[in-house]
């Protein structure tokens, strides 16, 4: 078994980065941006009269581990450095600006709160947010436009399981930003923040009845592995759900470079073209627009990405829509349950 060895690995090339194990990069939330942003959420609990503070420890992504009060955050966060490293390697840093990670951690919090004071026992709770036994799937059919669910998280994250649909209920209720008695005024969803906000008030002056382990799941610290090796199991983990799945089929649609005086960009293409293509395979495949609009999203954001041009013409414009059509079929159950 090897020993955990001090790397200086700052001054490293990022090929030699890669190689380094995820333990022996020593990381801490203490002195790097994390230390603000939970700083900056104890005091949003303070503000509203809540003494829990959980826990925060460096993990391989967000998460609250089951039943367990503590909240894990992405390691890539800790450094510049390592989120640049996920950004090129995964394409984005989930959390990596500070709004997006005020809004993760909040809801994560939601998590260890339910936890903390066993908040899914209650019979009020399982009225409102449903059985917490309910089995996660690894995707989950919603309805976008439903105004018995808040929205915080992207792809209507509240309805995906009861244990969610409490955690973004306490987020949106936590954020001082939200002034949720106005925008849900007239939604269902505002019976679910107007039970969060009692509840807060009568639980939050008292400790919690569980407390975290000292050592949680998937700690940074303990990660064996090289940054590679992690990022390479990630991606494959991911499948088609990962940034760059189709960057392969998007190179052989379009072309990397413009080919003759009359050649664009994909993304333009795609964005002219957006509506007709979505009504056709609409027709074609029997899915949701809504879905079809999302997937057509993601492909250009792609083709933004690895800069890819097309002609604008009909051949082209019917290759493309036969494109799409072979991902909507081949993600199949996937894409009709919104995980697109």
């Amino acid at each position: 078994m090897k020993k955990k060895i001090a790397v200086n690995w700052e001054k490293l090339s990022n090929d030699q980065l890669l190689q380094v194990r995820i333990m022996d990069l020593d990381l801490q939330i203490s002195g790097s941006a994390l230390e603000t942003a939970t700083q900056r959420l104890h005091q949003e609990l303070e503000a509203r009269g809540i003494c829990f503070r959980p826990p925060c420890y460096l993990a391989d992504e967000w998460l609250c581990p089951d039943r367990e009060p503590i909240i894990g955050i992405p390691f890539c966060l800790a450094h510049p450095r390592l989120k640049s490293i996920e950004i090129e390697m995964m394409y984005e840093a989930e959390g990596g600006n500070q709004t997006d990670c005020m809004k993760l951690l909040r809801h994560e919090c939601g998590h260890a709160i339910n936890y903390a004071y066993k908040l899914y026992t209650r019979t009020r709770w399982r009225e409102l947010f449903g059985c917490f036994s309910t089995r996660y799937s690894d995707s989950y059919r919603y309805q976008p436009y439903s105004r018995r669910f808040v929205v915080h998280l992207d792809d209507h994250y509240a309805q995906a399981h009861p244990d969610e649909d409490f955690a973004e209920t306490f987020a949106v209720w936590l954020s001082p930003e939200n002034q949720w008695q106005q925008k849900y005024a007239k939604w269902p969803a505002l019976q679910k923040l107007v039970y969060v906000d009692s509840l807060m008030k009568r639980i939050g002056p008292h400790p919690p009845i569980v407390t975290a382990r000292s050592s949680p799941p998937w700690a940074a610290r303990r990660m064996r592995s090289t940054l590679a090796s992690y990022y390479e199991r990630k991606r494959n983990q991911l499948g088609w759900e990962f940034k760059g799945y189709y960057d392969d089929s998007l190179k052989k649609v379009f072309s990397t470079e413009p080919k003759n005086e009359k050649d664009v960009r994909a993304a333009k293409i795609l964005r002219k073209y957006k509506r007709s293509i979505v009504e056709h395979l609409a027709k074609w495949t029997g899915h949701r627009k809504f879905d079809l609009h999302k997937l057509i999203n993601r492909i250009t954001v792609r083709c933004e990405s690895l800069d890819l041009y097309a002609a604008d013409d009909l051949r082209e414009i019917i290759g493309v829509t036969t494109f799409l059509a072979t991902i909507a079929c081949g993600t199949g159950r996937k894409i009709s349950q919104g995980k697109i």
